[in-house]
């Protein structure tokens, strides 16, 4: 995260929604959901779920620092393939 009220904290991401430009991180931006009892003799309960938050609040990680992203192509001819690379090391992500 580099920006909110997690800044600073890491997580995985563990989806994203591409219709609304945000991302689900793993262990970030946790809200509680407070669920009733589904039968008779259970009980309630509050769950901790990781909401979606703006993709332009979420950075690549590399070595414990954040990074900018490039792209580069790999390959020749039909087995051309563009990847992502790190444009501090040049390392492919």
């Amino acid at each position: 995260m580099i920006a909110g009220k997690d800044k600073g904290k890491t997580g995985t991401v563990t989806k994203t929604l591409a219709t609304t430009d945000q991302v689900v991180v793993e262990g970030v931006n946790i809200a509680k959901k407070h669920q009733k009892n589904k039968r008779s003799r259970s009980v309630g309960q509050i769950i901790e779920l990781s909401m979606p938050l703006s993709a332009s609040n979420v950075a690549l990680m590399e070595d414990g620092k954040v990074v900018r992203v490039g792209y580069t192509f790999e390959g020749e001819g039909d087995k051309r393939k563009k990847v992502r690379i790190s444009k501090a090391s040049g390392k492919t992500l």
